[in-house]
């Protein structure tokens, strides 16, 4: 069964940024996550779309 989530590691992996990095993107609520377990799951969804329009700005 796929995940339709992100964990921060996956973030750090798919983006090349550090663990604080990720962390300044989560406060800044740019795309949904929730913390369950003192861990934080970030929307596969929100933050795919996300991921898109910042590549491809003049689709956003």
């Amino acid at each position: 069964m796929e995940r339709n989530y992100y964990t921060v590691k996956d973030i750090m992996e798919i983006l090349g940024i550090s663990r604080p990095t990720v962390y300044s993107l989560l406060k800044k609520n740019l795309f949904r996550w929730l913390m369950l377990g003192g861990k934080y799951r970030i929307s596969k969804q929100s933050f795919d779309e996300w991921l898109e329009c910042a590549m491809n700005p003049q689709h956003g």
